[in-house]
């Protein structure tokens, strides 16, 4: 066969891989997927509800690949508004331009397409996917997204005999558009109508075989409320939390907060019948639960005995927890070196930020700010003003990197920093509400929580061998969380609230990491398919 012969014939062969989404296999393999974003009506609360479907899914379909695949999706969206789909907890290695948020892309218009090409780079875990435009989150689209292991690197424990992921989160009756119009009317979100499992508060049934382990991936995919995770009579040993294998501890219970995922084995030791699943929310007067169902294969049993209540009101029960996750240091990474190779705590801290959050009215609105400023979200992406050098979309460095006690406004800030800097962030809650935090393009050592103000004192306890890397932080009622991060990432990298409803109406803002070597081993080209919106319409990629 003549060389262009075979050449035809290989991209005949990844077209049909495209048609059928099948993996086509190589050094790093290509996985083609087609999702079609609809409406569609479900019950979640036992009324019907117009919900987001992904290929006529709710939730969406799982997306499955191992380390380094190569992601080649291509997103249809038939909804009648703008629509992005961004992955939670993918670093994106130089590549901010998937990132798949309003920063970064311009929103696929009704009745038009983008198509996501990334890797997971050097990453395993567990993280989940949603929709990043308005308030669509609220209505569904999201998903699980697992990374597994190539085969040359061994994760620290033994293959389970099966797993299943968990897609947990608050969930209200009204729809996308009336919580929208709710935020843009100056007014909060009200308090959630309910807990879904897997999209329904009860009845979902997880089955498995007696005397055998599994591996239960569970993910918070709500707008704001944190809640606590439990399964009646058996124990829960933790074994991942979003991309950091960490010390298998044991639990009866686990906490975890918007936009957070762990991973936990369970051993199906105790006697053949049903046990509840249960998730309970935390921190919160009124309490809600959803519930769904541990089957044992061959149970003739239905579920009974006393139901596991979840821990008391108490903020110093989960921050006690918080500081029992360790990372593990001998595990192998996504790379064959172990996770502690890189000594985080004896790196020279080269910038130290401050970030309270706050709930200000301004113009007679409810907003959320950073350091007394609310982000408004422009109609050009940052990412492509800064790209073609677009003035007035953004401003650099207009947000304080301490705190300050000013009135609030409205602005669109951009914090610079430089490529390779060593960070610490501080954040900082005054209220009486439990925060979380997430950073795009990033995970981050979480190195100290505490109760109130944070001083320079609290570094003398920081966690500076074994604090657990990942990507969204807890700030509790009226404490500080501390992070370390080293900026290695170049691109523009949203950091906000995980709490929609407090992202939505401000609480956000952008870091731009950047060197002015010019590298394809910094960061990536505009790609040639990038959608141009804004005042970037017409440009020409360079």
């Amino acid at each position: 066969m003549r060389p262009t012969t075979i050449s035809a014939f290989l991209c005949l062969l990844c077209g049909a891989a495209a048609l059928l989404g099948v993996t086509v296999v190589a050094d790093d393999p290509y996985r083609f997927l087609t999702w079609t974003v609809t409406y569609g009506t479900a019950y979640p609360l036992g009324v019907p509800q117009q919900v987001i479907l992904i290929n006529k899914q709710f939730p969406g379909p799982s997306l499955d690949c191992v380390t380094n695949d190569n992601i080649v999706l291509n997103v249809v969206n038939l909804l009648d508004e703008p629509f992005l789909l961004t992955w939670n907890g993918i670093k994106q290695r130089k590549n901010s331009w998937q990132d798949g948020v309003l920063g970064t892309n311009c929103p696929i218009p009704p009745s038009g397409n983008y198509t996501y090409n990334f890797q997971p780079k050097d990453q395993i875990g567990t993280f989940t996917y949603f929709p990043s435009t308005a308030m669509h989150r609220a209505a569904g689209g999201y998903g699980p997204l697992n990374v597994r292991q190539r085969s040359v690197i061994p994760v620290p424990y033994d293959p389970p005999s099966g797993e299943f992921s968990l897609l947990i989160g608050d969930w209200y009756k009204a729809g996308h558009k009336s919580l929208r119009q709710t935020l843009d009317s100056g007014k909060p979100l009200p308090f959630p109508d309910g807990l879904l499992i897997n999209g329904i508060p009860q009845s979902f049934s997880f089955s498995g075989d007696e005397g055998k382990t599994y591996l239960f991936r569970v993910s918070n995919v709500g707008l704001s409320l944190s809640f606590n995770f439990r399964i009646q009579g058996h124990k829960m040993k933790l074994v991942e939390i979003e991309g950091s294998h960490t010390i298998q501890n044991i639990y009866d219970s686990i906490d975890i907060h918007v936009g957070q995922s762990i991973s936990v084995l369970v051993t199906l030791d105790q006697p053949s019948k049903d046990y509840y699943i249960l998730a309970s929310s935390r921190f919160t007067q009124t309490v809600l639960t959803a519930a769904a169902i541990l089957h044992y294969k061959d149970s003739k049993s239905p579920v009974s005995g006393q139901i596991p209540s979840a821990p008391l009101f108490s903020g110093d029960w989960s921050m006690i927890q918080a500081r029992t996750f360790k990372w593990n240091l001998t595990a192998n990474a996504a790379r064959p070196n172990p996770q502690g190779s890189y000594k985080y705590g004896n790196v020279t801290i080269s910038k130290s930020l401050n970030f309270a959050s706050s709930a200000p009215v301004i113009n007679g609105k409810q907003r959320y700010a950073v350091n007394g400023v609310s982000f408004v979200v422009p109609d050009t992406p940052l990412k492509l003003a800064d790209n073609f050098n677009i003035p007035g979309v953004f401003t650099f460095d207009s947000i304080p990197s301490v705190l300050t006690n000013g009135p609030a406004i409205l602005g669109t800030p951009v914090l610079r920093t430089n490529l390779h800097d060593f960070v610490e962030i501080v954040f900082q809650n005054s209220e009486n509400m439990l925060h979380s935090w997430h950073l795009d393009g990033y995970d981050f050592w979480v190195v100290g929580y505490g109760e109130g103000q944070w001083t320079s004192s609290y570094r003398n306890d920081y966690n500076l061998v074994d604090a657990v890397a990942r990507h969204t932080i807890q700030v509790y009622p009226n404490g500080w969380s501390a992070i370390l991060v080293s900026l290695d990432n170049q691109g523009m990298w949203n950091v906000r609230s995980a709490m929609w409803g407090r992202q939505y109406l401000g609480q956000q803002f952008y870091f731009r990491v950047w060197t002015q070597v010019k590298s394809y081993a910094n960061e990536y080209d505009i790609p040639t398919n990038a959608l141009l919106c804004g005042k970037a319409t017409g440009l020409v990629r360079p």
